[in-house]
């Protein structure tokens, strides 16, 4: 049977409540900076492969355990179980794709009961942060590819695929989903979405699947 729907969403901001990269510049003394190298690159005023580099940059030497810490303060936002319980109800698959990391998003994913997800890998040596991206980053381009080839893996027709997000870095997916849902998003991701929801409620989005469902 051809699957209804596949819901795909960001992380950082969307799925969960913070910024990971900030939480772990926390740690690193440069959550200030970093912040503002995020909001610039979310407004579409930075290129995000670049900005992401420039972040974690100033991560290096941290212990690796710091991951842990910061995946015990992230806040999954209002709403997610619900959408989950939801997609699933209707007989379709829900995914995340993230400019942030798999050391965070790995246990989070599984314990939502995600079906799929991707993101950067943060490079280890010694027990330690070097300061690099492992592998290709996941930016606006890998996005969009991700939702294309997550859909083409479950046969999901396009016109049922919806793309939920906040950033810049959303643009791409969003447009090549069937339906763009734009999340408390900033201000170029509202104009250019199907659908805006302000709040921070992803149950809000539950509503909107059954038409979605349709196509």
């Amino acid at each position: 049977m051809t699957p209804s729907l596949l819901v795909v969403l960001d992380v950082d901001s969307t799925l969960i409540e913070q910024e990971v990269i900030e939480l772990l510049a926390d740690a690193a003394g440069a959550r200030e900076a970093v912040a503002d190298i995020t909001r610039r690159a979310m407004e579409g005023e930075l290129d995000f492969a670049a900005s992401l580099r420039e972040r974690v940059a100033t991560l290096a030497g941290l212990p690796v355990s710091v991951v842990d810490g910061v995946a015990d303060r992230v806040v999954v936002t209002a709403g997610v179980p619900e959408l989950v319980a939801r997609v699933h109800a209707l007989g379709g698959s829900i995914a995340a794709v993230s400019g942030g990391f798999h050391e965070v998003l790995d246990p989070l994913a599984a314990r939502l009961g995600l079906d799929t997800w991707r993101a950067n890998r943060l490079e280890v040596a010694e027990g330690r942060l070097t300061g690099r991206v492992d592998g290709p980053i996941v930016d606006a381009a890998a996005k969009a590819a991700a939702l294309a080839e997550w859909a083409a893996e479950t046969g999901t027709p396009i016109p049922r695929t919806v793309a939920i997000g906040d950033g810049a870095n959303d643009l791409l997916m969003m447009e090549a989903a069937g339906l763009s849902i734009a999340f408390d998003a900033k201000p170029r991701v509202r104009a250019a979405a199907d659908l805006v929801l302000p709040g921070r409620d992803l149950a809000r989005v539950i509503p909107l699947l059954g038409s979605a469902a349709r196509g």
